[in-house]
């Protein structure tokens, strides 16, 4: 069976998010945590390489994608994405734009899109302009965030500060036109020396239509939304044939948890809301920052509560706070004291009976998925918009089953926390 997309991920939400999208659309897919150094599986249409490498440096970001690229060639993979957040998380420096160009050099490609789009959680492109529901991202709660903050909802113009070669649009006049009329717009821009192009979309159906239009590019970049319109391209070369039970993971047992380490709007009222239902402990930074033992506090007061139903331990905080706590400590002391106390909390809870873990926040799952000493993640049926349960796969193989649900800060309703259980398949 051959594999026929190779897929990089910029953090381990992201990763579980494109691959839950692929599952979706009929692939069987598995996602593999950093960059393997054996075979790959050979039951799978698609594999999903999860990074760390959203907040790196660009060297680092840069390294690892290609070393993540190098080994999906020797899978023999038929074509490559790039997947990064629907809200373009990024700096003026980059890393998405550093990444794609090195992407492009090692396929030695000169064309390919950029296009987070992902309208099912109402992130929408327009005239190059990222929307976040009504409103331009940088209008919006999603531009505070406390690494990556977006304050430019001009994706050509934040794009082009971060790569050397010509960045162009391919606009919504373009785009409802279908996958011909896009394809037509790809070839013009690269007559005229553009080497990437902005990708208007506003539904899935413009997702369809700019997938189909992507079928003969080596590398496609973008959020998940764009994987919805790549599979029909490998079942029309006769490539592909729907997998009925692409999404099953088999049967869940064990004790449930939520590990909440975003502090993203959407986040902050799943929090809210679960705490009204359910047993919940909130970690402190700065009781951290003091020497307490704060993850030993947390896991006798589970111990406590965990049995008659799910119990939350969360550090999600209002932006306010999440400010005053950087300032007190420094960002990158705040950001990585707070996961490693989430992800020895997680190992402890695992170790305890946990069977069913939901970890919110993509740098929060990636020290997770770490800690608990996972090396891949078989995908299954989807929680929400981008958001899929998973069955983790251990390094030891003497280890429990945990079924895990990586979840990005902004993704799933007010309810994701209360409600996830019920799609446990």
């Amino acid at each position: 069976m051959a594999v026929l997309l190779g897929c990089i991920a910029d953090d381990f939400t992201g990763g579980a998010d494109l691959a839950g999208m692929l599952v979706k659309a009929g692939m069987k897919t598995i996602q593999l945590i950093g960059v393997p150094t054996g075979l790959g599986p050979k039951d799978v249409d698609a594999i999903v390489i999860a990074l760390k490498s959203r907040t790196n440096s660009v060297t680092e970001a840069v390294d690892e994608s290609l070393k993540a690229l190098e080994w999906l060639k020797s899978q023999d993979c038929q074509q490559f994405y790039f997947k990064y957040c629907s809200t373009f998380d990024s700096t003026s420096a980059g890393n998405i734009g550093p990444v794609a160009e090195a992407l492009m050099k090692a396929l030695n490609t000169n064309f390919t899109i950029a296009c987070p789009a992902f309208p099912a959680n109402k992130r929408s492109i327009y005239k190059g302009h990222l929307f976040v529901g009504d409103e331009l991202l940088s209008e919006s709660g999603m531009r505070n965030h406390p690494l990556t903050p977006m304050m430019d909802s001009n994706l050509v113009r934040v794009l082009q500060k971060q790569v050397t070669a010509k960045v162009g649009l391919t606009d919504y006049s373009v785009v409802k036109g279908g996958s011909g009329v896009i394809q037509k717009r790809f070839a013009d821009l690269q007559k005229d020396g553009y080497q990437f192009s902005i990708v208007d979309a506003l539904s899935d159906i413009d997702l369809h239509s700019i997938g189909a239009a992507c079928a003969d590019l080596p590398l496609v970049t973008g959020g998940s939304g764009i994987a919805l319109g790549l599979p029909e391209n490998f079942r029309k070369k006769g490539l592909l044939k729907t997998s009925a039970d692409a999404d099953k993971l088999g049967d869940a047992g064990g004790l449930r948890a939520v590990i909440s380490g975003s502090c993203s709007v959407a986040t902050q009222e799943q929090v809210r809301l679960m705490k009204a239902h359910s047993p919940a402990y909130h970690l402190d930074p700065l009781a951290l920052a003091d020497g307490k033992n704060v993850v030993r506090e947390a896991l006798e007061w589970a111990a406590q509560h965990i049995a008659s139903g799910p119990v939350l331990i969360y550090a999600t905080s209002a932006p306010e706070e999440v400010r005053n706590i950087q300032e007190r400590l420094g960002i990158d002391k705040a950001g990585a004291m707070v996961e490693d106390a989430l992800a020895g909390i997680a190992r402890g809870l695992v170790r305890s009976g946990v069977g069913q873990l939901i970890v919110a926040g993509g740098e929060t799952s990636g020290a997770v998925v770490k800690a608990l000493g996972i090396s891949g993640l078989r995908i299954g049926s989807e929680i929400a918009p981008g958001v899929p349960w998973t069955k983790a796969i251990f390094e030891d193989s003497t280890v429990q089953p945990l079924m895990l649900a990586l979840k990005s800060g902004n993704f799933g309703g007010p309810q994701f926390f209360n409600e996830a259980w019920d799609y446990i398949k």
